[in-house]
């Protein structure tokens, strides 16, 4: 599954004005005020217009999901915001749904759930994942998604992370082009827009 990057993200609306005082009225200067007032609210405006630009281009990026395996929670055409900041201050997790650039192509990005951590022993049993010696419970991943595919024992390696989509029987990952390096992975999956039908927290 990839992700294509919106090339004009929505800016957020400014909110409803608050009002914090007001002076008490006096003879012959209500243009004034009528004008201070407008001149306030348009700084305010662009004030909350510009952080909003900034929070969208520094933090967060809207992207397209383009496929289909990361079903259920995603699906074709998804919209959603990506948080690019995070992973600079806290770790990578397991679990985690993170976007990150095709190590057999640079110019495409795809979008994964986290499923090994450097240095975890990794083996698939005909679809059964195993850590460290523990089978994992993948609630995220529907009995009709699941498929019979094994994989030997390995070690993800230092600076690596496995990847793999919901939809595992469909998807392309690291079953296939193996541990993705760190330096690749540019953003966690937050929060789908659109559809409304869709919209809410990716978990």
């Amino acid at each position: 599954m990839q992700t294509v990057p919106e090339e004009n993200p929505p800016i957020p609306d400014a909110g409803p004005e608050v009002e914090l005082a007001q002076a008490e009225p006096s003879s012959g200067s209500a243009p004034a005020r009528k004008g201070s007032g407008i001149g306030l609210w348009l700084r305010d405006l662009l004030v909350s217009a510009v952080a909003s630009v900034l929070i969208i281009t520094f933090l967060y990026q809207p992207v397209r999901v383009e496929g289909t395996s990361m079903l259920p929670r995603l699906e074709d055409r998804d919209r959603l915001f990506i948080n690019k900041f995070v992973y600079h201050i806290s770790a990578i997790e397991r679990g985690d749904v993170v976007v990150f650039r095709y190590p057999r192509d640079l110019e495409k990005s795809y979008i994964k759930r986290v499923i090994a951590l450097p240095g975890d022993r990794l083996r698939i049993d005909h679809g059964n994942v195993w850590l460290n010696g523990k089978r994992q419970i993948e609630a995220y991943v529907p009995d009709e998604f699941r498929d019979s595919r094994s994989m030997a024992e390995m070690v993800v390696p230092e600076g690596a992370y496995f990847m793999m989509g919901d939809h595992r029987s469909i998807s392309s990952d690291s079953r296939e082009f193996g541990p993705v390096e760190r330096s690749l992975v540019y953003g966690k999956a937050v929060f789908v827009y659109w559809p409304t039908r869709d919209a809410g927290v990716v978990r």
